[in-house]
């Protein structure tokens, strides 16, 4: 069985974007492809790349982001799980982050896996005090 990596909102737009650390995350992806480890997004956290990429660049370029997402070895999971649900509301009671923030912690708490991001200024505080993975890219 592969590793689960969960992917943040921020480091599929820093892969988009060609911002520093993309060619870490770039690795990961090549990781999925080969079978290695499993990527997962959760929906909510896909639109909020969804989102960032119809405001800053348009109809069109989100449109064809989200098609190619589909086709990507990114596994976008539709539905939150009763687990990713408690685990989420938590979460988001217990620190201040954002909703979707919550989620993708949840996400990587239930599956074991590891969140990919580079939001320190969120997520240091909940390193240091829950046993949540983190695999920063910067």
């Amino acid at each position: 069985m592969s590793a689960t990596i969960v992917l943040d909102a921020c480091a599929l737009l820093a892969l988009l974007e060609d911002e520093p650390g993309a060619d870490k995350i770039l690795e990961v992806y090549d990781r999925a492809v080969s079978g290695e480890v499993a990527l997962v997004m959760n929906t909510l956290n896909l639109l909020e790349v969804y989102y960032a990429l119809y405001r800053g660049h348009g109809k069109e370029q989100a449109g064809l982001f989200f098609e190619e997402i589909k086709r990507s070895p990114v596994f976008i999971k539709n539905e939150i799980s009763e687990g990713v649900f408690v685990e989420a509301g938590r979460l988001k009671a217990s620190y201040k982050i954002s909703l979707a923030d919550s989620i993708a912690l949840a996400e990587a708490s239930v599956s074991g896996g590891a969140l990919l991001t580079a939001d320190h200024h969120e997520f240091d505080i909940i390193e240091q005090k829950e046993r949540i993975a983190f695999h920063w890219f910067r």
